[in-house]
């Protein structure tokens, strides 16, 4: 079995370093905690293997330092996204994800919005602070439409739980194929005609050069006035200005973001203060165990890889997952 030199970029690199001790015994393993001393901490432990986590919000990511290594042969990325390192050369380095880690995280975060806003909880909680008995009605959102956007593990996840709740589930993927709880699936040049009919709308796609702004004016043009959009995927899939300009015109009943252009979130930003939006910050998949989940994954496949077996969740560069 091959021991290549492995480094973790991770500011939870401690957790990696003990779970591949007891995976991958004697395995060399060093660590890197910062962005700017990437290269270097490459270079000094003439890493192989890379695993490697977006930990620095408001920084840019080190992508030179990764893909200019000549030494570097895997990239594993601790989460679903890549776009961070697009693009590259599979035929000298090959990179994988871990798409699915959190998906029933995420699904819950996505669900717990949707109720949310039939709830009217950000409604209840402006009434509590300001001491008002004000008249309120909930609605069930048994009956109601979702529309999911990726049907991957947390597109998945979400329509098991929907069909739970008695949604009807339609999804949307670049390869439509039937699959177990969505009532329908479509591809996204069915768009057009999907978006009136939803009154949920689920963002859960990786930022491609086909997913960007995908969610533009003419998608909110034909939403539902009553819809509510919950978008978990990453900044640019959706049109920020184009839903801002949808808010404000009462063409959308309201808006959970998790995921922004720019990370962290300006504090000028009119998402912060409108009445009509639920802000988080990219918090939809950070459970406590989120990082023991994602190395233990890594360490499967590096056990793979040691063997000279292929990997699992190769990452395709042109379509982006």
């Amino acid at each position: 079995m091959r021991s290549p030199s492995v480094l973790i970029h991770s500011d939870e690199a401690a957790i990696g370093r003990e779970i591949l001790a007891r995976d991958h015994p004697g395995l060399p393993v060093a660590i890197c905690d910062s962005y700017a001393g990437l290269a270097e901490a490459i270079r000094a432990s003439e890493a192989e293997v890379v695993y490697s986590t977006r930990f620095m919000r408001g920084e840019p990511f080190p992508r030179a330092a990764l893909l200019g290594s000549a030494g570097v042969r895997w990239i594993s990325v601790g989460g679903s996204g890549t776009d961070h390192l697009h693009s590259w050369d599979p035929a000298r380095v090959t990179v994988t994800n871990a798409a699915g880690v959190a998906a029933d995280l995420m699904a819950e975060y996505i669900l717990g919005m949707m109720l949310s806003f039939s709830l009217g909880l950000p409604a209840l909680a402006r009434a509590q602070h300001a001491r008002t008995w004000a008249s309120h009605q909930p609605e069930p959102i048994q009956g109601r439409t979702l529309l999911v956007l990726g049907m991957g593990g947390t597109g998945q996840a979400l329509a098991q739980r929907a069909k739970a709740m008695g949604m009807k589930v339609l999804g949307v993927r670049a390869r439509p194929a039937p699959a177990a709880s969505f009532d329908e699936v479509h591809a996204a040049a069915d768009l057009p005609a999907l978006w009136g009919r939803a009154d949920y709308i689920a963002c859960c796609l990786p930022l491609t050069a086909a997913t960007r702004a995908l969610v533009d004016a003419a998608a909110f043009a034909a939403m539902r006035a009553t819809a509510v959009l919950i978008d978990v995927s990453r900044g640019g899939v959706v049109d920020e200005g184009a839903l801002l300009a949808a808010l404000d015109g009462g063409r959308l009943r309201g808006a959970a973001l998790d995921v922004f252009l720019t990370e962290p979130l300006p504090p000028g930003h009119p998402f912060w203060t409108h009445e009509k939006v639920l802000v988080t910050p990219h918090c939809s998949s950070a459970d406590a165990q989120w990082s023991a989940r994602s190395f233990e994954r890594f360490s499967r496949n590096l056990a793979a890889y040691r063997r000279g077996e292929g990997l699992a969740n190769v990452v395709d560069p042109q379509r982006g997952y």
